[in-house]
């Protein structure tokens, strides 16, 4: 190589390398300043509202009966949703990703429905399929099965419109997985049901952790398709967020902030808790 060539080669010094996007100081503050407006400063004026009612006013706002109701129904459902989804939407995904067939691209786009569908048309929807005198709703009426108007109601929506995240978090995993593992695995004398336990599952586990942690935050918080379809009755089949906007028409704003804080709370540490069981199955692999 030449002089010429060598030198060339070499990094110019003073020079600093070129990024597409802006400098780390003007990123990090357009990054601040948008989860600043979006998320911290509501967030913050949903902490402070309750402030005005006290201690023990805010402690009498959530702990009557119909409040404590209507949060153990919202969060037992949206975990109950969640764990379900986990176990469908993973034969879902394993289904689109791993076998061909006529079809497989109208069911694929199917999956994200409940995102582009409005929440009123789907609460709509299954509460006319699953009403006493609808499609599936009769039939189940038969056997003494009551789904509409009912806290199994919530369930169903809240399986309806969280299902498409833990399909989508687990698709693109599996995609990556290929079939070179399992046939490993067989090769090495392990049986399909030793092979989907000890290599796929722990593989895919992380994934559908995640999944249900993003299904869980979104049953938790849904409202419009639930209303249709859950009766809402008071200390039955009425949701935490049904109940908030009863208190914001009342104009309780701190009692209706207050059940919000509940709620965000409880939240945190749900997700927490997934995002930390999700962090040893990561380790475990």
């Amino acid at each position: 190589m030449s002089a010429i060539g060598l030198k060339l080669s070499l990094p110019l010094k003073g020079l600093k390398p070129r990024h597409v996007l802006p400098g780390f100081r003007l990123s990090l503050g357009f990054t601040l300043l948008y989860l600043s407006s979006l998320v911290l400063i509501p967030l913050l004026a949903l902490m402070i509202r309750p402030v005005e009612l006290g201690v023990g006013g805010f402690w009498a706002a959530i702990s009557t009966p119909r409040v404590l109701t209507s949060l153990r129904l919202s969060f037992g459902m949206a975990l109950a949703a969640a764990a379900i989804d986990s176990v469908f939407g993973l034969v879902i995904a394993w289904v689109l990703v791993r076998y061909r067939f006529p079809g497989k691209g109208l069911l694929d786009a199917v999956i994200d429905l409940p995102f582009a569908l409005p929440t009123a048309v789907a609460g709509i929807a299954l509460s006319t399929l699953y009403a006493p005198n609808g499609w599936i709703g009769s039939l189940l009426i038969q056997h003494g099965i009551r789904i509409a108007y009912t806290p199994w109601g919530v369930l169903v929506a809240m399986i309806f419109i969280s299902l498409p995240f833990t399909v989508r978090t687990v698709q693109p995993v599996m995609s990556d997985l290929g079939l070179e593992v399992e046939e490993a695995a067989a090769t090495l004398g392990a049986t399909r049901i030793q092979t989907l336990a000890r290599v796929v599952l722990p593989m895919l586990a992380p994934a559908v952790l995640t999944g249900m942690a993003m299904a869980f935050a979104r049953a938790a918080g849904e409202y419009g398709s639930i209303i249709f379809i859950a009766g809402n009755i008071p200390a039955v089949s009425e949701i935490a967020p049904l109940l908030i906007i009863t208190k914001l028409e009342q104009y309780d704003y701190a009692g209706a902030a207050a059940i919000g804080v509940v709620m965000l709370a409880a939240s945190f540490v749900m997700l927490l808790a997934l995002n930390g069981l999700q962090g040893w199955a990561a380790r475990r692999r």
